[in-house]
């Protein structure tokens, strides 16, 4: 079996199992007084498993995303393209500006 497939089912288990986990929490804290819904009710059951295949799915997904991105190493060497920083060696040079004149009025509305 390829690598790139033993890495999906790998963390598609590992997925599911946070998902169990969370489920598991959810209902022994019992939030937004789920636990009594679920055990007062006859569709109870499906209920839970429903809860834990939605939020299995979302956190495979998850799972998988952050295996994939943790794959990429760091390049040592860098990649080139521009200098971020410009070269400032040279000398100063002087400029004259001419002095603006001393008295200036606002124009008229």
């Amino acid at each position: 079996m390829p690598k790139l497939v033993k890495l999906y089912i790998r963390n598609v288990v590992i997925g599911f199992a946070i998902a169990g986990a969370f489920v598991g929490m959810l209902l022994w804290f019992n939030v937004m007084n789920l636990w009594h819904l679920v055990s007062t009710s006859d569709s109870g059951l499906l209920a839970v498993a429903l809860l834990w295949f939605m939020n299995g799915i979302v956190f495979a997904g998850v799972q998988f995303g952050y295996a994939v991105m943790s794959l990429a190493g760091k390049d040592e060497n860098p990649r080139g393209g521009m200098r971020i920083t410009p070269d400032v060696t040279g000398e100063m040079i002087p400029v004259r500006v001419p002095a603006r004149k001393a008295s200036r009025q606002l124009p008229r509305r």
